[in-house]
């Protein structure tokens, strides 16, 4: 079973939704036969590239919210995250474009190390409240992630990838999301949002069940 998941590193309910889902394939009895695949989205693809804004800003401008109902969105989500384990740090972290921190998911990728990377820019984002624009630090994080530094410096220096990302962008408007995270299961089962870890695993037997069937 393929579970494709389309994703944004700067995502808050992404890294929760991955928890979930984690939690889940922890609980399901063929988790052995399940591929992640995750999928390269862009939250906002007007931001301009070469801009850093702080989060709590760019979001009163997206939402016209006051800075208290900022502050009171942020402290709910952080608090959920709380709950599968995640240490947010919303009100330091960092708006940018992500172009090329999915473009380094996708060199990953060719490793066998996706998942992994995904993981590191998300915690590197909402956790650690690095910029995850800055070529030095994207090269270290993919480092960490195991990656060359040769062909990390590379990517990142360059515009390697950025077709394939592109291609999962328009994928993803041609499945209708229109926001992540955006999970589908076998091209069968589509789920939206970061669900509870029972819908998800509800949703994994289902379509194992489905693909099991004549």
């Amino acid at each position: 079973m393929r579970v494709e998941v389309w994703s944004d590193v700067v995502c808050p309910w992404c890294y929760i939704g991955k928890r979930r889902l984690e939690r889940a394939l922890a609980g399901f009895e063929h988790a052995g036969e399940v591929e992640v695949v995750w999928r390269s989205f862009r939250l906002d693809p007007s931001f301009p590239k070469g801009t850093r804004q702080p989060v709590p800003e760019m979001l009163a401008r997206k939402t016209g919210a006051s800075p208290e109902q900022v502050r009171a969105m942020n402290a709910r989500v952080t608090e959920l995250a709380a709950r599968e384990g995640l240490v947010y740090d919303l009100e330091h972290s960092t708006m940018v474009d992500t172009v090329d921190a999915h473009r380094l998911t996708h060199l990953a990728k060719e490793y066998g190390l996706g998942d992994r990377a995904h993981e590191r820019l998300l915690r590197a984002q909402l956790v650690e409240a690095q910029v995850l624009d800055d070529p030095d630090t994207l090269v270290r994080l993919g480092v960490e992630t195991g990656l060359p530094e040769d062909e990390v410096r590379r990517v990142v220096t360059g515009d390697a990838y950025a077709r394939e990302v592109e291609e999962d962008v328009r994928e993803a408007r041609g499945l209708g999301v229109t926001g992540v995270p955006f999970f589908v299961l076998d091209r069968t089962f589509a789920l939206s949002g970061a669900q509870p870890a029972e819908t998800f695993l509800a949703a994994l037997r289902r379509a194992r069940g489905h693909a099991r069937t004549p």
